[in-house]
């Protein structure tokens, strides 16, 4: 089995690809050892001590390491332990945990009956433009709410925490949605 690597715009976060189908629907983002209980695969990752965040997405890991770590020595590790889970056809999830990421209602901002129009526009944005683009780059956005012209986003994986998350909302995300949705007016990260 290869797996292979990319490198994203976040210098501590590495794109690991399988070369296969990671998780079917959604995303999932561990940003703890605790956030990890769920999956035997996160837990040995943050298992190697100097791992601070793990993304699955459709068909990519990606991994975070903690400041000052030098990916050079990580990376065998990361990979020997993609390698034997996959290899061995190990679940992703222990029975019984909640598989994709689905926001908790609490986190959103609640939005506006009026409001239904322009967020079905922002979501069809997001879902068809912006989640792909970012993807790409090893991380997932998640739409979180839009009130009095703001849209608010929560940014996953790689792209959380990246020195280029700021200017990708600020000159690529919000810059789209002005366009297309004239109703926004300002993006913001929660």
């Amino acid at each position: 089995m290869l797996i292979e690597t990319e490198l994203t715009p976040n210098p501590a976060t590495i794109k690991f690809l399988p070369g296969r189908v990671v998780m079917e629907v959604g995303t999932r983002d561990f940003a703890s050892p605790e956030d990890a209980e769920a999956s035997p695969l996160a837990i040995a990752l943050f298992g190697l001590g100097d791992v601070t965040g793990v993304f699955f997405g459709r068909d990519f890991i990606s991994v975070t390491a903690a400041p000052g770590v030098d990916w050079a020595g990580l990376k065998p590790d990361v990979l020997g332990i993609l390698l034997d889970h996959f290899s061995a056809n190990m679940p992703l999830f222990v029975q019984g945990a909640a598989g994709f990421s689905v926001p908790p209602e609490s986190a959103d901002f609640g939005d506006n009956p009026e409001d239904a129009d322009i967020v079905a526009q922002i979501r069809e944005l997001i879902d068809t433009r912006i989640r792909p683009a970012v993807a790409n780059d090893g991380g997932d956005i998640i739409y979180r709410g839009f009130d009095a012209g703001k849209v608010y986003l929560q940014m996953q994986g790689a792209c959380a925490g990246c020195p280029s998350s700021t200017a990708t909302l600020k000159n690529g995300i919000e810059q789209l949605l002005k366009y297309y949705v004239p109703e926004v007016t300002e993006v913001r990260a929660v």
